[in-house]
């Protein structure tokens, strides 16, 4: 993986981070009721289809996207219908790594330039959102120095809570 190199998604990447994403968060669909993980796979697609407001980010190997990640200025994030969480800070969302590259770094590379590009436009800080159930991201973020923010927390259905945490730039 000498040639990774993280970089801005172009048009041509559209299908594989489809691929890689849908690949990556496949292995909570037993975690979650059918219902739950339909409607976050309705989710993930919904929000890849129209990434706009973000930068979207790829792991590239020559050529190869192992993995992917989108980063979001700070804004007002709708949840749903009823609930909309304004967020402060930039926010990584839907890092994803291809699982045959899982433990090479990548997830790590791409949140770095996460962060990165979060101090370059001056922020105090970067957030993310996780569920309980996501054990390798989370000790990949407890690691990076990432604290629970309970401000951006919010339950999409009852009894499932979303997560949110922060990294504080100004260190």
């Amino acid at each position: 993986m000498s040639n990774l190199l993280i970089r801005e998604a172009c048009a041509q990447d559209r299908d594989a981070i489809r691929d890689v994403t849908l690949a990556a968060y496949q292995e909570y669909a037993d975690q979650l009721l059918d219902f739950y993980w339909a409607a976050y796979r309705e989710n993930i697609l919904v929000t890849l289809a129209d990434v706009e407001a973000a930068e979207q980010l790829v792991a590239d190997d020559d050529g190869v996207i192992l993995g992917t990640t989108l980063l979001y200025p700070p804004r007002r994030m709708v949840v749903n219908d009823e609930l909309s969480i304004d967020n402060p800070w930039p926010e990584v969302r839907l890092l994803a790594v291809a699982p045959a590259a899982r433990g090479r770094g990548v997830g790590l590379a791409l949140m770095q330039e996460c962060v990165r590009r979060a101090r370059r436009a001056g922020a105090a800080a970067l957030s993310l959102h996780t569920t309980a159930f996501m054990l390798a991201a989370a000790r990949m973020y407890a690691q990076m120095g990432f604290v629970p923010a309970p401000e951006l927390d919010f339950e999409p259905a009852p009894g499932f809570t979303i997560k949110g945490y922060r990294l504080d730039l100004q260190r």
